[in-house]
């Protein structure tokens, strides 16, 4: 369409702002969630968490606080990397295929970008990663019904986080879209 001098442009505003804290989320819901409930899952089923209650210790501090602490914080540094490799990515194509500058590719993407930007895309993961291992943690400790019951608290683990993930989303951009033109002088 003629737009190829707004690759970086393009290539900074969506990683950075949509597809780094989304889809890095989106991922560790299908791994790290299904995971958390599973593994809690099968702890229920196997009477391990009854038995933590019978001798004595919190199961929610010694099995949902240490999954919560590590998404909150992990989820993050996995979309900064996110963000990294995409915009090399990016980079690589828009120079290679596109025939653009180096120069001008990384020049117009750090002018595209602004502070909200930035905010938004460290303040997203935090919110996905609680919302992620809540849900496995959640959907974990309520599995019923055997093996079976561990299946079915894995899947819908990943579908309920994924669903809220896009909605939080929806929820997050209009916020930081309302905010913006105080975080940006």
């Amino acid at each position: 369409y003629g737009a190829v001098s707004m690759t970086g442009q393009l290539v900074a505003l969506t990683l950075i702002r949509e597809l780094g804290p989304v889809l890095s989320a989106l991922m560790l819901s299908g791994r790290i969630g299904s995971g958390i409930a599973s593994e809690l899952g099968s702890m229920v089923v196997s009477e391990q968490i009854s038995a933590m209650r019978a001798l004595g210790t919190d199961p929610t501090r010694r099995l949902v606080t240490p999954r919560l602490i590590a998404m909150i914080l992990m989820l993050p540094m996995l979309t900064i990397v996110c963000d990294a490799v995409g915009m090399i990515g990016g980079w690589m194509i828009a120079s290679y295929k596109l025939l653009i500058s180096s120069n001008q590719f990384w020049s117009d993407a750090m002018n595209a970008m602004q502070f909200s930007d930035l905010v938004g895309t460290l303040v997203k993961p935090v919110v996905f990663g609680f919302i992620i291992a809540m849900t496995g943690c959640y959907v974990g400790l309520r599995t019923h019904g055997g093996t079976e019951g561990v299946g079915r608290s894995t899947t819908q683990a990943v579908v309920s986080s994924s669903i809220l993930i896009i909605a939080a989303d929806f929820f997050l951009n209009n916020l930081l879209i309302y905010l913006s033109p105080m975080m940006n002088p």
